[in-house]
């Protein structure tokens, strides 16, 4: 399985990784600097897969040493996408010891948590890979890790939803009680967005569906619903406009996802490749 992510520009990543380098290092590595009579010292190190999984975030960690020394060489044998298993080799570094033992940690857990993201999300995708279903994930990410994590789920295989509230517009249950009904809030919000903003409607009942096809919205999404309203309400969609993408959302797991993926719809939303993975356990070995 192919797949790939794509990182934004590093004049977003950088400040970020400096804030946790900043946070890690504090004053200073009293350890390593205390022990070493030249914090020039060259080493040679390499990464090491100690679980099977997943790779993801090989370029944010080589970019993680780069900040702290730009002589520092991060070679990289797997590329994010990779499936490793236990005892791999997945990346060789070399460089003056100070700045590999003050970027690891940041370095490594950063690696670790998108490579358990992507672990997870490959797992999810490979169940319905046969069918014209794309995983999507959603905005229940952790805060300030948002771009890295949902970076992540593209590597595992899934469809970025989108990044914020500013990407699209999203009528979901509470704007349609405070508007008064789907109709009018619908009306309301299009009188006053951007264009070309997509307008996507959150429905509950084949009669929120039907309502949302009279006002020609882009997006559908189908909440919460059991498998036999969810292929009802997509046969309504499709007799209606076959233009109307379907989105299912709600409760989805391993097990329910492939039944779900089976009514038709077009995409699947879920939070659980991010919110529900567990750290890939990688570590940085010294060769002395």
């Amino acid at each position: 399985m192919d797949n790939f992510g794509i990182l934004p520009p590093w004049l977003l990543i950088d400040p970020l990784l400096r804030s946790w380098l900043l946070e890690d290092i504090g004053r200073g590595d009293r350890t390593t600097q205390s022990l070493l009579t030249s914090s020039q010292m060259q080493v040679e190190a390499e990464w090491i897969a100690k679980a099977p999984g997943v790779i993801a975030g090989l370029p944010i960690a080589n970019r993680v040493f780069e900040l702290l020394d730009d002589k520092v060489s991060f070679v990289a044998i797997a590329s994010d996408g990779e499936f490793y298993d236990h005892g791999q080799k997945i990346a060789q570094i070399s460089g003056s010891l100070d700045a590999l033992l003050m970027g690891e940690r940041v370095a490594l857990n950063l690696a670790m948590r998108l490579s358990g993201i992507a672990s997870l999300t490959r797992q999810y995708v490979e169940v319905i890979t046969d069918l014209p279903t794309n995983l999507v994930d959603t905005r229940k990410t952790t805060p300030g890790l948002r771009i890295l994590e949902k970076y992540a789920a593209q590597v595992g295989g899934a469809v970025n939803h989108r990044m914020g509230l500013d990407d699209a517009v999203m009528i979901k249950d509470n704007h349609i009680a405070i508007a008064g009904g789907i109709s009018k809030a619908i009306a309301q919000i299009r009188s006053r967005i951007p264009y070309p903003l997509t307008i996507e409607v959150e429905t509950e009942s084949l009669e929120q569906v039907k309502e949302a096809l009279e006002n020609k919205i882009d997006i559908i999404m189908l909440d919460n619903m059991s498998l036999a309203m969810m292929e009802e309400a997509v046969k309504v969609i499709h007799q209606h406009s076959d233009e109307i993408k379907i989105e299912a959302s709600g409760n989805i797991t391993l097990e329910t996802i492939r039944a779900v993926a089976e009514t038709g719809v077009d995409y699947i939303s879920s939070s659980a490749p991010v919110t529900q993975s567990r750290w890939l356990d990688l570590s940085m070995r010294i060769k002395r």
